[in-house]
């Protein structure tokens, strides 16, 4: 979502550096609480894991998991460094000297106990002979989306509603955004269609090269400087995943490894580039863009940005949104990411279909283990070419010498003690995002970072690209962390890597930045109307976030409402392919009617707080696309059916504001408004 600033909009980019924030920060008081270590459980739960060799030799070493119990039970000083216990049931020695000798590959430190390791049916003989071995099984390979959110929406290729709307096939697309990368693989034109006949758009005169039948039409307004390249990202990001291609090995850093794909992989995409590279739109440009798309012939709008709750009378997306409503064009919107506040929910005009975001099943878990053996879960997109199990001094930022404004939130160029050099740094939250906070420790001379998170995000985390060793962790847990740094001469600790985690059965979370209800301008009418996945989404990205220059298969996981939006625009897509009669308000009908209200347990969905979330974070609920497609009965309102409803907006404005002189596009050409008693 975009903030309203003078006549500037700004994209809907996560944001959680606030005053308001870190004062939040400061006054907040957390009670500590006990925590256990889970290995102990995961121990036991490996002794009922059987495991039968298999009697025939094999020549070659392979892959196994290794599953361990501590022969004590649980995991005391004497394992604190757990890769050199798994490193002992190794064998030193082979009786074959054209074996392979073996090698661990992970340490794993939460999901099991145990690890990976390239092994030998010889090794695994030696090895159950160790006391603590349970268990070697040989890896299997699963395989991954990327857009996990695509999968987590109940799409699957080749079957069901994704095969019977033909993946969105004929239907155009038109983002308003950053611009695009037109070279980039998810924009691949291979196995598309020619667009529709009515198709009227254009690629302006220096882009016609770079349009094909996927990327239909580009087009530049003021802001774009003259060319819809994307100088930003956020743009590229959520046109692939409205529509992008089928493009396979997708991952940043080697996470969420898979094929990434957008929600109707064979619609069109017509790009409007109204944002510059710095996130700022005008709004004069948004309709501008608007105005070209209804000319152009697009089916669905997918806009990420917007304003915050304002009068209808002032809210130019609401206006031109209304007017593409009646030329059959369906609206997409975000929310915004003003979250958990209420009455912060944006586009909120009841023709537009807005959109809120949660998480999906899958986590790239990190955790960082404490001296005191304590461990926290956090994520990270950022994973080590080699597995790292040292453990580093603590270095807390606010007792760094400097600006106290600057150096707890690790401000670029603000971290100037020579004692960072080496060490693990806590960085508080607020003030810049957290991957500069990372950049700022690495320039620093630091080896590692422990970004704390705002209280009011919860369990909301952010699986960032950073530029070293980092994760992100909740604000409760961040105070447990300080406590400890704070409570001795020497805190040390260790960052492990875990990779990507399918199946959280709290999913889907609604996102601690999604912005609420109840609808500031009109509080009868309920906003957001529905949630999709907006939390650490992976997708086509312009520049390669972990330095890999031999490729333009690029991609990088964010997170925002700005995700959410382009999601259900590519429901909606793939509902038009199949109902091309639908109009928007019949489209919107069925995704809200057939939406889920239980998460993956069976249970209420949660909010950050994970209490039961209300009607106005999660509107009609999450997005269900294959009932959308059969829903049995739609509530179609004709365009011409909220010219009552705006009529007594209007009147009631003019009543409390009358000197507001309130637009009538709207109501210019209609005879009911011209009878109205406003």
């Amino acid at each position: 979502m975009w903030r309203l600033w003078s006549s500037q909009l700004q994209l809907s980019g996560r944001t959680k550096c606030t005053p308001e924030g870190q004062r939040l920060w400061q006054s907040t008081k957390v009670m500590m609480a006990q925590y256990s270590s889970i290995l102990t459980v995961i121990g036991l739960i490996c002794v009922l894991i059987s495991f039968t060799t298999n009697a025939t030799k094999q020549n070659n070493s392979q892959i196994y998991i290794v599953h361990c119990q501590f022969p004590d039970g649980e995991r005391t000083a004497k394992y604190q460094d757990l890769e050199s216990w798994y490193l002992s049931f190794l064998p030193t020695t082979t009786s074959d000297s054209s074996r392979e000798a073996p090698h661990l590959i992970y340490s794993y430190r939460n999901v099991l106990t145990g690890f990976a390791a390239k092994l030998s049916q010889e090794d695994i003989k030696e090895m159950e002979k160790m006391e603590g071995f349970v268990s070697a099984r040989p890896q299997q390979f699963l395989n991954l989306h990327t857009t996990h959110s695509v999968n987590f929406m109940g799409l699957q290729q080749n079957m069901g509603f994704w095969k019977d709307s033909n993946y969105g096939k004929g239907v155009i697309i038109g983002v308003l955004d950053t611009g695009i990368l037109p070279d980039h693989p998810s924009f691949s034109d291979i196995g598309m269609p020619p667009p529709p006949a009515k198709w009227k758009g254009v690629c302006e005169s220096n882009f016609t090269n770079k349009c094909n039948k996927k990327l239909i039409g580009a087009r530049s307004y003021q802001l774009g400087n003259g060319s819809p390249i994307d100088g930003n990202g956020h743009g590229t990001h959520t046109a692939s995943t409205a529509a992008g291609a089928f493009v396979k090995g997708a991952n940043v850093f080697g996470n969420a490894n898979g094929t990434a794909v957008g929600v109707a992989p064979l619609a069109h995409i017509a790009i409007y580039k109204v944002c510059g590279s710095d996130g700022k739109c005008s709004d004069s440009d948004i309709l501008a863009a608007m105005d070209s798309a209804i000319d152009d012939g697009v089916d669905i709008l997918s806009m990420s940005l917007g304003g915050g709750p304002v009068p209808f009378y002032s809210d130019n997306i609401a206006l031109g949104a209304y007017s593409a409503t009646e030329r059959g064009i369906l609206v997409s919107c975000s929310a915004g990411n003003s979250g958990p506040s209420s009455f912060s929910a944006g586009n909120t005009a009841p023709w537009i279909l807005t959109v809120g975001a949660s998480t999906t099943d899958r986590k790239i878990k990190v955790t960082v283990t404490l001296g005191n053996t304590e461990e926290f879960e956090g994520e990270s997109a950022y994973r080590p070419q080699i597995s790292n199990s040292t453990f580093y001094s603590l270095y807390d930022a606010a007792k760094s010498k400097g600006d106290p404004s600057k150096t707890p939130y690790c401000k670029p160029g603000s971290l100037t003690d020579p004692a960072i050099k080496g060490k693990i740094v806590i960085c508080y939250p607020g003030v810049v995002s957290n991957v500069d906070k990372g950049q700022a420790v690495k320039d620093a001379g630091g080896v590692g970072m422990i970004a704390i998170n705002l209280p009011q995000d919860g369990v909301t985390k952010s699986a960032d690209a950073h530029v070293l060793p980092a994760l992100e962790v909740s604000a409760a847990d961040g105070i447990r962390i300080l406590a400890y740094t704070n409570s001795i001469s020497n805190p040390i600790a260790t960052i492990t890597f875990q990779g990507t985690i399918i199946g959280d059965k709290n999913a889907p979370i609604v996102a601690s930045f999604s912005s609420r209800g109840p609808n500031k301008p009109s509080p009868g009418i309920l906003k957001p109307d529905i949630i999709g996945p907006g939390v650490n989404i992976l997708a086509a990205w312009p520049t390669s976030v972990d330095d890999n220059k031999n490729t333009k298969s690029t991609f990088n996981i964010i997170s925002g409402t700005s995700m959410s939006c382009p999601h259900l625009s590519g429901v909606a897509a793939l509902l038009k392919s199949t109902h091309p009669n639908w109009s928007p308000s019949a489209i919107k009908s069925a995704i809200m009617t057939t939406a889920y209200t239980l998460n993956l347990a069976s249970s209420p969905i949660l909010d950050e707080r994970l209490l039961p979330a209300d009607i106005f974070a999660i509107g009609a609920g999450h997005v269900n696309p294959s009932r959308a497609n059969d829903p049995g009965l739609v509530y179609d309102t004709p365009s011409e059916d909220y010219l009552p409803y705006l009529c007594g907006l209007r009147a009631k404005f003019l009543r409390v504001e009358p000197e507001v002189n309130i637009p009538s596009d709207i109501f210019q050409d209609n005879q009911q408004f011209k009878s109205c008693a406003c």
